[in-house]
């Protein structure tokens, strides 16, 4: 629940935003898995048998480079796809980041459900457009404006944002270490940018500004 002082029509320069998507091809035959935090849904080198899409929770995708790091491509919250593959061939690892439920299409496209398959797809690939902007971005304060504004909008919130991810994976997320991205977040707060309550709820108080980091 939003404070007052944080209710939209006090939230400097944040819009309405967004609902959840209906769930894609609800006609379609799927199942619905439970996972716990940190399970994996499926590897990178696997086949891919099907198309997924967050019920609840939040799913990362990321891959291990040569190095032995981890370099986070997505995060994915409720009622976003996932899982959309050129060559039959998974190239990253998915995740729950912590419990959430996922359906799993293994049904292919057809032709009842190859809009809702395509359009999914799109969506997918303006998102992974967007991030590469984000992490190329010259500063950190950028980057991590860019990040909360987008999690505000895709979780359809008014300034309460939940993140279900830990410091560390918004740091492989936006190719910054976890102390980059606390002591942006501490200057947020002095600024009056933003309200941190505890590690997970950040309370954007001033989106005008933030967005204009990103200008």
């Amino acid at each position: 629940m939003l404070s007052s002082a944080l209710r939209p029509a006090n939230v400097r320069g944040f819009s309405r935003k967004r609902a959840t998507p209906a769930p894609f091809a609800p006609d379609q035959p799927h199942q619905i898995v439970f996972c716990s935090a940190n399970q994996e849904i499926y590897a990178q080198g696997e086949q891919s048998t099907a198309l997924y899409q967050v019920e609840y929770g939040v799913v990362r995708l990321y891959r291990l480079l040569s190095d032995g790091r981890r370099q986070i491509s997505a995060f994915h919250v409720a009622g976003e796809m996932f899982g959309f593959e050129a060559d039959g061939q998974h190239h990253f690892f998915a995740e729950a980041v912590g419990d959430a439920g996922i359906r799993v299409f293994r049904q292919a496209a057809n032709d009842g459900n190859w809009r809702q398959t395509l359009d999914a797809a799109l969506a997918a690939l303006v998102r992974a457009q967007e991030h590469l902007l984000v992490v190329g971005r010259q500063n950190a304060a950028e980057r991590v404006a860019a990040f909360l504004l987008d999690m505000a909008e895709r979780q359809g919130s008014h300034g309460c944002i939940e993140l279900a991810m830990s410091r560390t994976d918004i740091g492989d997320y936006l190719g910054l270490t976890i102390e980059t991205v606390s002591r942006t977040l501490s200057r947020f707060k002095a600024s009056g940018l933003v309200r941190l309550e505890g590690a997970r709820t950040v309370e954007v108080a001033d989106a005008r500004a933030l967005r204009a980091l990103c200008a």
